[in-house]
């Protein structure tokens, strides 16, 4: 079977207040409790080699090494887990991206990445206004950020993604186009621009609710976005996704993947698998419990605790225009069509009819324009009750 391969590290230097990803504090070297992160890489070696039987895993194109905080495991536990995915792989994936945190994202481990296979670094910089680090409590300092990015560019030079969030308190246009100059001026040929989303959840929603946080108003916060995608663009790199930006030829593979419904699978608490049967149109999902300790405890025969989803040919089928119009590219119309049997435009002909005269669907392929990327939400409410008006 050929599948994209996701590792999730579920360990973070500290919580940020925004975030309600799984992840747990690491432990700090040398204090009790610091054997854990040995622990979690040697039953994530036991379950790449399980899943890789499991599922006969032959050929893997793209390896994403995510969290979390991938950079914390160190040198040591970052190395160890590539060596024992050279033993297992046939041949090494064309792209290979590991995450790092600024204050973890020392010479010693760029060093071995990039000696071990790794061919793509994504840095979470976030923001480097100190005072809207501080605000929701983000790790590491701003010259924390400019030495990551010194780092990344000698190490990774032009193949490297920076995160950047848009909304958070503090945070003015100018400061974020200032944070974009000097990523770029790096050499960053990635970015990924979120806009921060309040979950309920989270901290700092509970802040804001109080009224012990401020974030900028909704317009003032779509401002700070839209500038920064203005910024990104007239540098020349383009969106080619919601959130996501490159200078051309330079898009995340693995995120291609993902946003074609091609098939993944992923390891480690939190991560989920999905198998796509191309033939007969329809998928398998499996996702990992979110608990370190159930993941710890697993014995290894069969799969870790977690929940499987069988996806029938309606739910892959609206999951594949979901993620497909996510993309400047649009659904690879060739794929859907050999999966399920029927050409996009014979399912939702009215859908992109009227966003077509309204400019916002490209003219020479079944794609939303960078504009239409902007209304993806109202497009696919659309497309859907089309699909609903025709029983599926």
């Amino acid at each position: 079977m050929t599948a994209s391969l996701y590792i999730h590290i579920p360990f973070c230097v500290s919580h940020c207040d925004y975030c309600d990803f799984y992840s747990e504090v690491a432990p700090k070297a040398g204090y009790a409790g610091s054997d854990l992160l040995d622990t979690y890489v040697e039953t994530l070696q036991k379950e790449l080699d399980f899943v890789f039987d499991f599922y006969k895993l032959r050929s893997v194109p793209t390896l994403y090494i995510g969290g979390g905080t991938p950079s914390v495991l160190g040198r040591k536990g970052l190395e160890a887990i590539l060596m024992h995915l050279s033993g297992l792989l046939e041949s090494w994936p064309a792209e290979v991206t590991v995450e790092a945190n600024p204050e973890s994202a020392d010479r010693d481990v760029l060093a071995m990445l990039k000696d071990r296979g790794v061919n793509r670094l994504s840095l979470g910089i976030q923001s480097m206004n100190e005072a809207s680090r501080r605000s929701v409590h983000r790790s590491g300092t701003v010259a924390q950020c400019l030495t990551a990015l010194e780092l990344a560019s000698e190490f990774f030079p032009h193949a490297f993604s920076v995160d950047l969030m848009a909304g958070l308190p503090f945070q003015t246009a100018a400061g974020l186009c200032d944070d974009i100059t000097r990523v770029l001026a790096s050499g960053a040929d990635h970015v990924s621009l979120y806009a921060l989303i309040l979950e309920e959840s989270t901290p700092l929603a509970e802040q804001v609710r109080s009224g012990q946080k401020v974030l900028p108003s909704e317009e003032e916060a779509e401002d700070i976005w839209f500038a920064g995608r203005n910024a990104l663009t007239l540098q020349g790199l383009l969106p080619y996704e919601v959130s996501n930006f490159a200078l051309p030829g330079r898009e995340s593979r693995h995120n291609m993947r993902y946003w074609r419904m091609e098939s993944w699978v992923g390891c480690g608490p939190g991560a989920s698998s999905t198998l796509i049967d191309e033939p007969l149109g329809r998928g398998k999902r499996y996702t990992n419990r979110a608990d370190l300790a159930a993941y710890l405890a697993w014995d290894g025969k069969g799969l870790p605790p977690g929940e499987e989803e069988l996806l029938d040919r309606n739910t892959l089928l609206k999951e594949s225009l979901m993620m497909g119009f996510r993309t400047i590219h649009g659904p690879d119309e060739t794929l859907f069509e050999g999966r399920f049997h029927q050409p996009i435009s014979d399912l939702i002909p009215q859908t992109l009819g009227r966003w077509r005269s309204r400019g916002l669907l490209q003219e020479n392929r079944l794609a939303l324009t960078a504009e239409g990327l902007l209304l993806l939400n109202s497009f696919l409410v659309d497309a859907f009750q089309e699909l609903e008006q025709r029983g599926l």
